[in-house]
C-alpha cells in the first residue's frame, strides 16, 4: 500500500544527494603583466645623409725621372719613408757635368775678353769716322765686332746656365712632400733622361675619398650643395665610430650611362695616415639638417605583414601596437617619421610577451658591468 510520507523522504533524499554531488566553476586566471624595458622617445636634430662605398686616393702622385742622364751613384732614402719637398732621392755622377760647366765658364771668360777687345777697337774709330779720317767700311766692321761679342757672350752665359741647371739635376730631389713608394733602380744602374722611373711618391695629407652617387640621387645632391660644401665623413669598415671629416669639394660633368651614377671626391685629412690609397671606405654625405626629429632606439621596432611597429606602454601601463614610418637610422636609433611622439614610452625589450591591450610590468634596465680590469 503506498504510503505518502515515504514519497516525501525519498524526494528530500534525492534533493539532498543532488546539492552534494553538485561543483563550483573555478575563478578564471588573470594574465600577470609581461615584465618590459622602456625608453622615452626623444626629439633631435639629425643628419640627412646618402651612405656609399669610396676609394681612397693619393692628392698628388709624382714619378720621379731624371733630367739628365748617367750612373746612379747614391740612394739618400729608406722605401716606404715620408719625404718634405726637396729631400735629397738619389744622385746620379756628377763629375761629367761639373766638366762641362767648367768647359762652358771658361768660354765665357773667353768670350767676355773678347767683347772688351772689341769695345776698345771701336771706341778708337768712333770719333774719327765723323771727320772722314778712316773708311765708313772699318767702321762698320769694328761695330759689328762689338755686336758679335755681345752676341757670344750672351750665348755662353746661357750655356753656363745649362750646364750648371745640369750639375744641379745630378741631385734628384723630391718634388712634393708625400710618402716614397720603393725604388726601382740600384746604385750603379744607368738612367736615361725622361725615360727611366726612378720612384713614385705619392702625397697622402689631405687625401681623396672617391664615391658615385645614384642619378636619382644626384637632384638632392646639386640642391644642397647650393648654400657651400657639403660635409663628409669617412670611416674605416672596421672603425665605424671613428669618422674622419672631410668636404665635398668635386662633382663629375656628367652621368655614367654604363652604370647610371655619377662620381664626386671628398677631400679629407689625412695627419695620422689613417686612410690609404686604394683602400676602400665608407662614406657618408651629409645633405641636410632635419630638425626635431623623433628617435626610439632601433631595438624598439618590430617588422609585421602591416608594416614596422613599435609596442607604445601608456598611463594606464597598457601595451598600445603602433604602425610607423621609419626614417634614416642614427647610430643605435632611428627617426621616426609617423605614429609617435616624443616622450612616450617605446618597449625597448620583453616585446614577445607583449599583448596589444595587456598590462606590462615596467622594470629597470640591468646596471652596467663593471669595466674589463675592475672589479
Amino acid at each position: 500500500m503506498f504510503r505518502p510520507e515515504k514519497l516525501f523522504v525519498l524526494l528530500c533524499g534525492a534533493a539532498l544527494l543532488t546539492s552534494g554531488c553538485a561543483k563550483k566553476d573555478p575563478p578564471a586566471l588573470e594574465r600577470p603583466p609581461s615584465p618590459v624595458i622602456v625608453t622615452p622617445a626623444v626629439m633631435a636634430s639629425v643628419p640627412v645623409y646618402l651612405d656609399e662605398v669610396g676609394r681612397g686616393v693619393a692628392r698628388e702622385v709624382v714619378s720621379v725621372q731624371p733630367e739628365v742622364s748617367g750612373r746612379i751613384t747614391e740612394i739618400r732614402f729608406t722605401d716606404g719613408a715620408d719625404v718634405k719637398k726637396g729631400d735629397p732621392l738619389f744622385t746620379i755622377d756628377p763629375r761629367p757635368f761639373q766638366a762641362q760647366l767648367d768647359a762652358a765658364e771658361a768660354n765665357l771668360v773667353q768670350s767676355k775678353a773678347a767683347l772688351d777687345f772689341a769695345k776698345i777697337q771701336f771706341a778708337r774709330v768712333q770719333d774719327l769716322v765723323e771727320s772722314k779720317a778712316i773708311a765708313r767700311q772699318d767702321y762698320d766692321t769694328r761695330k759689328n765686332a762689338v755686336d758679335v761679342g755681345e752676341a757670344q757672350v750672351r750665348q755662353n752665359q746661357a750655356a753656363v746656365e745649362s750646364a750648371r741647371l745640369n750639375l744641379e739635376y745630378t741631385a734628384i730631389r723630391s718634388p712634393i712632400d708625400g710618402r716614397a713608394g720603393h725604388r726601382l733602380v740600384d746604385v750603379g744602374n744607368v738612367v736615361t733622361t725622361n725615360s727611366t722611373t726612378l720612384l713614385t711618391i705619392e702625397r697622402l695629407d689631405p687625401i681623396y675619398a672617391d664615391f658615385t652617387v645614384t642619378e636619382n640621387d644626384l637632384p638632392a645632391v646639386q640642391r644642397n650643395s647650393r648654400g657651400g660644401e657639403l660635409k663628409v665623413e669617412v670611416r674605416l669598415p672596421d672603425e665605424p665610430e671613428k669618422p674622419v671629416v672631410g668636404r665635398l669639394t668635386f662633382l663629375d660633368n656628367s652621368v655614367q650611362s654604363s652604370s647610371g651614377t655619377v662620381m664626386l671626391r671628398a677631400t679629407v685629412p689625412n695627419a695620422d695616415h689613417r686612410l690609404w690609397p686604394g683602400q676602400f671606405v665608407n662614406v657618408r654625405l651629409v645633405l641636410a639638417t632635419l630638425p626635431k626629429a623623433v628617435l626610439v632606439p632601433v631595438a624598439a621596432t618590430q617588422d609585421s605583414a602591416k608594416g614596422p611597429f613599435v609596442y607604445v606602454v601608456k598611463q594606464d601601463s597598457t601595451a598600445e601596437l603602433r604602425i610607423i614610418k621609419l626614417g634614416q637610422r642614427q647610430g643605435d636609433q632611428i627617426v621616426v617619421e609617423q605614429g609617435v611622439q616624443p616622450g612616450e614610452r617605446v618597449v625597448v625589450t620583453g616585446q614577445l610577451g607583449v599583448m596589444p591591450g595587456a598590462k606590462v610590468r615596467v622594470d629597470t634596465p640591468p646596471a652596467a658591468g663593471p669595466a674589463a680590469g675592475q672589479s
